[in-house]
């Protein structure tokens, strides 16, 4: 049937198809448009993407993301991954210039072949070991004949709980298990695992819900512990040495910022991770002055001594990391004049 004219006005109207199919094409033309303005945007700055996991040791992806994704001139883009095992993938595939990842991960890929430099130690002392609230464990041998999940076999938190099984005479009397960090709190809060071992705020989310206690904090079973550090490829800090400093000094800049100003850098982590910014600042400061943010410097003893942990432990065959670690940003960091957000990044 024809259309027929408004009386009126003397215009055909669109009918109800009609009209879908114009607000369709006018939504892909906006869309295209935004698209382009966006890829153009990004295509006149310097983009270095960082693979992080959400716990506070990684701190400086969200801060740094946040202080750079507006303006011109270098973009730090925090990427946020669930598993540290994919993380490692994305930077052996060049998809990250840059990873916060486990420790003893680091040493894995170098042995591989992948030429990566340790090149910043994440903020320390923010693990924690929580146990399920109706065992009433206060110690780790209450936890005998029960489950510890830890983030994967290759952590700092399952050479710390194998060394220390070791020391009290309780080794294979409680069972370890790897689990993705993000899953632990369900796993415990549903009782289907006794107790876990992880990077804060997972383990504070179970604590202030009341479903678990803190049998121990890391820092009283291996001191100076590193958690997380940051990784990244040789190749690319040798092809660009000015993005690879602006990095590092950045990364340290905003953890000496983050010591001073828990509350705002809660409040900035929270959004990044989906977490609640009481959460993180519960974290970050109970016990108060716990978490350590000045100890950045990479040092090639530590990281033996974590290779040398993971031979005796069987998992790793040699204990050679010869060309791991390179502390030479670390060490020339510039870390005066840090007075806010926007002077994280220096000229």
């Amino acid at each position: 049937m024809p259309f027929k004219k408004n009386p009126l006005t003397g215009t055909v109207p669109f009918s109800r198809p009609a009209k879908l199919v114009l607000f369709f094409l006018l939504w892909l033309v906006l869309i295209s448009w935004l698209h382009f303005r966006l890829n153009r945007h990004q295509a006149d700055r310097q983009v270095i993407r960082m693979g992080y996991m959400p716990v506070l040791t990684n701190l400086a992806a969200p801060l740094l993301d946040h202080a750079t994704r507006k303006g011109n001139g270098v973009f730090f883009e925090a990427v946020k991954f669930s598993s540290f095992a994919e993380m490692a993938e994305a930077l052996r595939n060049d998809s990250l210039q840059a990873a916060f990842i486990i420790a003893p991960l680091a040493v894995v890929l170098r042995q591989q072949g992948v030429d990566v430099k340790v090149v910043l130690v994440g903020n320390r002392h923010e693990s924690t070991l929580v146990a399920r609230k109706s065992l009433n464990a206060k110690r780790l041998e209450d936890l005998v004949g029960r489950t510890i999940a830890v983030p994967m076999r290759y952590s700092g938190h399952n050479l710390c709980l194998l060394k220390a099984m070791e020391e009290k005479g309780l080794t294979g009397k409680i069972r370890l298990v790897e689990m993705n960090p993000p899953d632990m709190a369900s796993a415990l809060a549903s009782g289907s695992l006794d107790a876990y071992f992880v990077g804060e705020p997972f383990a504070a989310q179970t604590v202030l819900s009341d479903d678990a206690d803190v049998v121990a904090y890391v820092e009283s079973m291996w001191p100076d512990f590193i958690c997380n550090l940051m990784l990244v490829k040789n190749e690319w800090m040798t092809a660009y040495p000015s993005a690879a400093r602006k990095l590092v000094e950045t990364a340290v800049r905003s953890g000496l910022w983050a010591s001073r100003h828990p509350h705002e850098a809660a409040r900035v982590a929270a959004d990044y991770w989906n977490q609640s910014a009481g959460l993180v600042h519960y974290a970050m400061t109970t016990p108060s002055n716990r978490i350590i943010y000045d100890r950045y410097v990479p040092k090639p003893a530590e990281l033996q001594a974590i290779a040398d942990l993971m031979a005796r432990y069987d998992l790793i065959e040699n204990t050679d990391i010869s060309g791991l670690v390179d502390d030479r940003l670390a060490l020339t960091a510039g870390i005066d004049g840090i007075e806010n957000l926007d002077t994280l990044l220096l000229p």
